[in-house]
């Protein structure tokens, strides 16, 4: 599958969405067509190292205290 082609709109709509906790990654599929994996590699990409770090570890913990999450 092709990684389809982003404006930076649309980037930092994305990146909006993955840093709110109320969007999951199956309403970002939906809406742009990229699943978990490349969210967090266009995150990897767009963020600083450490808000990076910052945002997967908050991931991590949400995911620990809830059952689903993201």
């Amino acid at each position: 599958m092709t990684r389809p082609v982003l404006d930076p709109a649309t980037i930092s709509e994305i990146i909006e969405m993955a840093l709110s906790d109320d969007v999951s990654f199956d309403q970002i599929r939906n809406l742009h067509g990229l699943g978990p994996d490349e969210v967090k590699a266009l995150m990897r990409q767009s963020l600083k190292p450490g808000s990076y770090r910052a945002w997967r570890r908050r991931m991590r913990q949400f995911a620990d205290r809830r059952a689903v999450y993201k």
